[in-house]
């Protein structure tokens, strides 16, 4: 298999095993905790940090906090949809989405917009009956660093059908990789 393949598949069965197979209740736990633990570092960054450009290349962590607060939202939709049985209208959501004008956006209301978002969605999980059964699923864009022929590192995307489970618990994945990212951010300012 080549290393393409066994990102895809490695991501399928984590997805399975930590989302479709498990109760909602614990889902719901693991999701709140990830955001729990991003919003405890991101309390701890001066405002004045957040918009500087530590390492060319990478995002600042306003921008960051943009792209989580521009993905999440939409998806949070695409979970009720999913909740209620029906696939998500449109296009999945792109991968490296940000708001026109990340870095004029306020601060507070950044924190707070994500903040807010992200207490809907765990709301939105609290409520979900542990018997819930849906054939509804969702595409949505796929991220996974693979080893290239040579020993680079790049981004491999594809489109995966989530049930709202396994498109639940990517939340958790999503906050947490940009959560280190926003840590080496932090480390190199």
């Amino acid at each position: 298999m080549d290393h393409e393949a066994e990102a895809r598949q490695k991501a399928r069965d984590y997805l399975r095993t930590r989302g479709t197979l498990v109760a909602p209740s614990l889902i719901q736990e693991r999701v709140a905790a990830a955001f729990a633990a991003l919003e405890s570092f991101l309390d701890s960054v001066p405002p004045e940090m957040v918009g500087r450009r530590a390492i060319p290349g990478e995002w600042t962590i306003q921008e960051v906090v943009d792209h989580l607060v521009e993905t999440h939202r939409p998806g949070l939709d695409e979970l009720r949809c999913l909740l209620a049985g029906q696939r998500p209208p449109g296009e999945p959501i792109p991968a490296s989405l940000q708001s026109k004008a990340p870095l004029l956006r306020p601060w507070p209301w950044l924190r707070g917009e994500l903040t807010r978002v992200h207490g809907d969605i765990v709301d939105a999980l609290a409520r979900v009956r542990e018997d819930l059964a849906t054939e509804a699923r969702a595409p949505l864009v796929m991220v996974a660093n693979v080893l290239r022929d040579g020993g680079e590192l790049v981004p491999l995307h594809w489109v995966e059908e989530l049930d709202w489970k396994a498109y639940a618990i990517v939340w958790r994945l999503h906050v947490l990789d940009h959560l280190n990212q926003a840590k080496k951010v932090r480390a190199a300012l």
